[in-house]
């Protein structure tokens, strides 16, 4: 085989849990191939790159084997090499994560002033 659909491709390999989750992916444009927004039918080549961004980070892979059945894990990471370099931020890393809002127990619901600092806190205008 020498070529398959990305979608099959992500779920074959084992980055994505299903093939619908690896369709959604590509139909909402978080896989890239060769620098290229793929469509699920989009053929994956042996040497293609692919980019996958996943919560909020984007991970970098080189097509090694073309499978479109989904095999074991051992099997798996032998049909890709991850170019991702450990700990560098992505385009999509927005840092620190979102500092998170306390309220003193029983202090009842929020005000509307209090409701707009926690916006502003969160981001949200």
């Amino acid at each position: 085989m020498d070529s398959t659909r990305i979608d099959r491709w992500l779920h074959a390999v084992r980055l994505a849990k299903s093939r619908s989750t690896a369709t959604d992916a590509c139909a909402s444009g978080r896989v890239r191939v060769n620098d290229v927004v793929a469509k699920p039918a989009t053929q994956v080549r042996v040497a293609d790159q692919v980019e996958l961004r996943v919560r909020g980070t984007t991970r970098s892979f080189e097509v090694l084997e073309v499978i479109d059945r989904r095999v074991g894990a051992p099997i798996a990471v032998r049909c890709y090499s991850e170019r991702t370099r450990p700990g560098a931020p992505s385009e999509g890393d927005r840092g620190a994560p979102a500092p998170v809002a306390s309220r003193e127990r029983g202090s009842g619901r929020p005000t509307k002033r209090d409701r707009r600092e926690l916006d502003r806190l969160r981001g949200r205008r």
